[in-house]
């Protein structure tokens, strides 16, 4: 038996200015390709496990991600597409697929149902299983074209392997004589706020995604999926959408309407209200005087890479700086000329410098001017560390090259690419200890939280004007379909 699997990831921010390159994905192949997949905490590393198990022929053609940004360049994706094509174009027994669900391209709104499309006409027989993010934009033309589809149940992601191993189970089933699943897909008109699908606190999107594994147990289903989608993307499909795979068509018609009702009953606990900045700084400044130990962690989630942001945008800070702050440890900030900078003059050299605020993004309001600011050369690194996890775990980071920089108020860590501070790793390369930090500003939403979270003493979300902003007004929506709340406020479904 021949098995041919496959990781493709992106998370598309149409807004975003940060080029997507064949570079960005830093594709695999070959034996690279296996390493990875091999002991991986995704849903790649489950397909992989399971090919072994059942000793299939194992084919890994390619295994790409690229961090959110922009839609992907047309020739990275021709690519990437051909390299798995080909691997399915010299015959397998099935395919498992590890996607995100919200890929654009220069040239198809929808990447991941291109992709399948172009498989499914070269083997509409095999069996064809995919792996999706929480955060997939789901269109008719992915579920069209496999048959079967699973997403995570949790953000932040703690389940990707789960989630393959889920996959796995459905297709073996087919393998095994089983019958080809049926899939249905519901969009109700609306968007989630992604701070608003936190699964480790109680809220509607923790309910709804209890409701589906509910659903799970019932006779003759075989999976059911709520993808909150990735609101700041402008496709037609854009949004929360519910998939649902059973024995039979009536089943997952059924079902998939009857969570989807629910998410769209409750779609007013999916917003997420923004306060000033100012108001949020006041809530730091209240938190530091809470009993117990570690940092007020900051949470600049307008300018979060894992959404497509810059890393560049100098809000937060600046406004902190400004209102006298002081024991900051902010980071990591992307500004390569700096990084060149501070490294050309050296550890322990003094200067002044104009720090962020560079990237403009078409259709925003131009950036403040770069924040000017005094201070030390402390440390430099290579800026590269491995992820001790529950996200990703085991693996080789990179952010360019890294400088810890010291001013009389903050210790701020500038890296040459945009990056998620997954991991006290981040930090630790250049030894900075961000915990000894009053108060702790990392650009993230949700990624931070299962590591930073618990060692700090209160979170406080705080708003920049960045393109991974949750205010939707900031954003020039001219494809996606409407009516849809909460863009229109009278829609009736």
């Amino acid at each position: 038996m021949r098995i041919v699997v496959a990781r493709l990831n992106h998370e598309t921010n149409t807004f975003s200015p940060v080029p997507t390159k064949l570079g960005s994905f830093d594709p695999k192949t070959g034996q690279q390709a296996l390493a990875f997949a091999q002991g991986s905490n995704t849903a790649l590393g489950a397909f992989y496990d399971y090919a072994l198990r059942i000793g299939a022929e194992l084919v890994l053609p390619l295994t790409a991600t690229a961090n959110p940004s922009g839609p992907v360049d047309d020739e990275a994706f021709e690519e990437m597409v051909a390299a798995i094509l080909q691997a399915v174009d010299e015959s397998c027994d099935a395919i498992l697929l590890d996607l995100h669900g919200a890929m654009v391209t220069q040239r198809f709104d929808d990447g991941e149902g291109e992709l399948l499309a172009r498989i499914r006409r070269k083997t509409p027989e095999v069996p064809l299983g995919v792996a999706l993010d929480l955060h997939g934009n789901v269109t008719q033309r992915m579920v069209e074209n496999c048959d079967c589809i699973v997403g995570f149940k949790t953000y932040p992601h703690v389940d990707m392997y789960a989630t393959g191993e889920h996959v796995t189970r459905i297709i073996d089933m087919m393998l095994q004589g089983g019958p080809r699943p049926h899939q249905s897909c519901v969009h109700p008109p609306m968007l989630a706020a992604t701070l608003r699908m936190n699964t480790n606190v109680p809220c509607a999107m923790t309910d709804i995604v209890n409701l589906a594994r509910e659903a799970e147990k019932g006779e003759g289903v075989y999976a059911v999926t709520v993808f909150g989608g990735f609101p700041i993307a402008d496709t037609p499909d854009t949004g929360v959408s519910v998939v649902a795979v059973a024995k039979d068509a009536a089943t997952s018609e059924t079902l998939a309407i009857e969570v989807a009702a629910e998410a769209w009953r409750r779609r007013e606990e999916f917003l997420y209200e923004q306060g000033p900045l100012e108001t949020s700084l006041a809530a730091a400044r209240e938190g530091s005087g809470l009993p117990g130990s570690g940092p007020v962690l900051l949470l600049d989630h307008g300018d979060n890479c894992m959404s497509g942001g810059t890393c560049d945008n100098m809000d937060v800070l600046q406004e902190m700086l400004a209102a006298r702050f002081d024991g900051i440890v902010a980071g990591p900030i992307c500004d390569p000329e700096i990084v060149a900078t501070l490294i050309a003059a050296g550890v322990g050299a003094t200067l002044t410098i104009e720090l962020g605020n560079k990237v403009k993004a078409q259709g925003f309001v131009p950036p403040h001017a770069p924040l000017r600011l005094e201070g030390r050369v402390a440390a430099i690194g290579d800026g590269t560390y491995i992820v001790s996890g529950p996200i990703y775990t085991g693996q080789l980071c990179q952010m360019g090259r890294a400088v810890k920089f010291e001013t009389d108020d903050a210790v701020i860590l500038i890296t040459e690419l945009p990056h998620e501070p997954w991991d006290l790793g981040v930090f630790q390369c250049t030894a900075i200890d961000p915990l000894a930090a009053r108060y702790l500003v990392l650009k993230s939403r949700m990624y931070c939280r299962p590591v930073f979270e618990p060692r700090c003493k209160v979170v406080v979300e705080c708003a920049s004007s960045g393109v991974t902003s949750s205010d939707y007004e900031l954003f020039s929506f001219r494809k996606i379909s409407r009516p849809i709340y909460p863009l229109d406020h009278d829609v009736h479904w």
